[in-house]
């Protein structure tokens, strides 16, 4: 059943994803909403198939992108996708259930996503990882800091079962340098805002961030998988504070 629901999704050379990620939703969305940055391979051609709206915006964060699709968006309800993202069986059911007997009383509605990386699903480190994506048009707004922004609502939300599968990396090149490119992102919004190196945060941040994923996460039980999330989220967190002490390096450099 069509339910009165928009999708977005922002996308940049996904011909490797998009069709595996619209396919899942093209049954139940009443449009869809693509937001792209400029690809040059076949995104374009995958979106015109399932009968999406392609919409250009140079790449201004996530948040923007996001924004700038439910600007599109003309259903009560936006779902908001990134390519590598796909909605399972029980997922499209439980947001049958969610938004097609009725009006909710909620602002939004959130589930947990699941990664599968390097050949494998990942269910303790990673998992479970909750977001809420799906929100009322006129009651939601992307908030927080690039690249880890969030949904905001005004009112209540709901949590359902169901997993949004995430495909995120395909190799440990690309998971490394994913990690460097967020964490020198944020280190620089971090800088402008006024935050400083901090030479203990860089060591003991990083460290911290092992023990938990490996222990309090229960990361060792998904193998040298898990024990890989974590020494590579060790590194983003001391390579955030990396990237603010050069920051602050640079900065010293301009001054009279």
């Amino acid at each position: 059943m069509r339910l009165p629901l928009s999708v977005t999704v922002i996308t940049l050379n996904e011909e490797r994803n998009l069709g595996r990620c619209l396919n899942a939703v093209a049954d139940i969305a009443s449009e869809i909403v693509v937001v792209d940055s400029g690809s040059t391979d076949r995104t374009a051609e995958i979106a015109a198939r399932f009968g999406a709206r392609f919409v250009f915006n140079k790449w201004s964060g996530f948040n923007a992108q996001r924004m700038f699709g439910a600007e599109h968006c003309t259903q009560p309800w936006i779902l908001a996708l990134d390519a590598d993202e796909e909605v399972s069986d029980e997922l499209r059911a439980a947001l049958v259930a969610a938004l097609g007997h009725g009006e909710s009383p909620h602002a939004g509605i959130a589930f947990s996503r699941r990664t599968f990386y390097l050949g494998a699903w990942i269910w303790h480190v990673w998992y479970p990882e909750w977001r809420l994506r799906l929100y009322r048009r006129d009651r939601g707004r992307w908030v927080g800091e690039e690249p880890h922004g969030y949904c905001e609502v005004d009112g209540s939300s709901l949590r359902v079962d169901g997993d949004l599968l995430h495909y995120s990396f395909r190799n440990l090149t690309e998971h490394l340098s994913k990690t460097l490119g967020y964490a020198r992102t944020s280190a620089g919004i971090a800088h402008a805002r006024g935050k400083r190196f901090n030479g203990w945060r860089m060591v003991g941040g990083a460290l911290f961030r092992v023990f938990r994923d490996v222990v309090l996460k229960s990361g060792w039980r998904d193998g040298w998988r898990g024990v890989l999330i974590a020494m590579i989220g060790g590194y983003s967190s001391f390579a955030k504070q990396a990237f603010l002490y050069e920051a602050e390096l640079e900065a010293k450099k301009q001054e009279p």
